[in-house]
């Protein structure tokens, strides 16, 4: 269970805070530095990302503006993530570890949220955790050994286990990590975070080269085991992931637990202005909410794209052509309230108009960006690229999510 704050949210663990705090003392890094550096790295990761330099988190000021602003976020990210996926025994029968792939792992944000998810969760877990990272960054790599041991001190952990390779996932023939990636084998969770997007930028065909990357990854995915890929939420690398996606899928590798509730190609992809992204409730450390004040951040909620990626065809929910996913905010125009929802059937927009509500269909107005929802007795008139929520259609949410606008 992952901690909650005033407001009943999840939040960043005390365990974390402490750990992260004390690291970036250690840096002794001027406060108007870090500042000047955390806005340097938000353009880079916006707006400026064909200009983005690898690796990046060489850099000592990057290194810890990013530890102290985007670490915290990008793991909080990775823990709502980790909340959505099968539920997993921290040790399958016949192994004594619950190991992990943490690929791109930079500072060790993956591993660093599996080991608090794991300690929050079912602390005895987090000892028989191994995880492996693989960055090409050695200066992030040590911080993770870093955070990794400080952490561990702090809560009392004395028997989880980090092993960091430094490697480059662009590099087809000299992977000499990938031998020792592969004696860990198989790994319960793999992790790309925020990294996919940054391989292969200058290949002849990059959607091409980062699936091989993700085929390849899968091979050492336990039968159980869960590939999460997590993406900043902006329409080009959402766009990018949404392509991936589809080339998986055609080739066979593996199929979507999540978000996705069908196989078929994204119909994200059919308009280049659509792109699919999540946004869940959070409420900021204090530590970030200052930093945000100095600088003109709002940081309010965990935006981010994803997949959630199985070999043994397990999927979130029961699949229908009923089922959809919520893929934007509720619009409340006059009258009438709409959103746009994503199944095997396509990409739809469906509305209720305020005079058809009643108490069969009243749970509409519960539905947020992520929220699954059965709706039986759909309406469609002849031509109309919108369906009707009628007064005697029966509204059931499969699955809730706590969305930044119920705050």
């Amino acid at each position: 269970m992952r901690p909650l704050n005033s407001k009943g949210q999840p939040g960043v663990s005390p365990f974390l805070l402490q750990t992260i705090d004390y690291l970036a003392e250690q840096e002794g890094v001027p406060r108007h530095r870090l500042t000047q550096a955390g806005l340097q790295l938000s353009r880079l990761f916006t707006k400026e990302r064909a200009s983005l330099s690898h690796p990046y988190l060489d850099d000592k000021a990057y290194a810890v503006a990013y530890l102290q602003y985007f670490l915290p976020i990008n793991l909080s990210k990775i823990q709502v993530l980790l909340d959505e996926m099968p539920q997993p025994s921290c040790v399958e029968p016949g192994r004594e570890q619950f190991s992990v792939l943490d690929l791109g792992s930079g500072q060790g944000t993956g591993a660093l949220a599996v080991l608090d998810w794991w300690h929050r969760r079912q602390s005895a877990c987090a000892g028989a955790l191994s995880v492996v990272a693989v960055d090409i960054a050695q200066g992030a790599l040590r911080q993770a050994e870093r955070l990794w041991d400080r952490y561990c001190r702090v809560a009392g952990i004395t028997s989880a286990m980090l092993q960091a390779f430094e490697g480059d996932l662009e590099r087809s023939t000299k992977r000499f990590w990938l031998g020792q990636v592969k004696q860990g084998t198989p790994y319960d969770v793999i992790l790309l975070a925020n990294c996919l997007n940054e391989i292969h930028r200058d290949a002849p065909d990059p959607i091409a080269a980062r699936t091989s990357v993700v085929s390849e990854m899968l091979s050492l995915l336990a039968p159980h085991g869960t590939m999460m890929i997590l993406e900043p939420a902006l329409r080009e690398t959402s766009r990018l992931l949404h392509q991936v996606r589809d080339r998986l899928l055609q080739a066979g590798s593996c199929t979507v637990y999540s978000p996705c509730l069908h196989e078929r190609s994204c119909p994200a992809l059919v308009n280049p202005d659509d792109w699919c992204h999540e946004e869940r409730a959070w409420e900021a450390p204090a530590v970030i909410q200052q930093i945000d004040e100095e600088v003109g951040f709002i940081k309010d909620a965990l935006k981010f794209s994803y997949l959630l990626l199985r070999t043994d065809g397990r999927t979130i929910v029961t699949r229908s052509p009923q089922t959809f996913r919520v893929v934007s905010e509720l619009r409340e125009l006059k009258g009438d309230t709409r959103a746009w929802m994503c199944n095997g059937l396509g990409r739809s927009e469906i509305g209720r108009l305020d005079r058809a509500q009643s108490a069969t269909n009243a749970t509409w107005d519960d539905c947020r960006r992520g929220t699954i929802v059965k709706i039986e007795g759909l309406k469609r008139k002849d031509g109309s690229a919108l369906a009707r929520i009628p007064e005697d259609a029966q509204v059931q949410i499969i699955r809730s999510v706590e969305s930044a606008k119920t705050r």
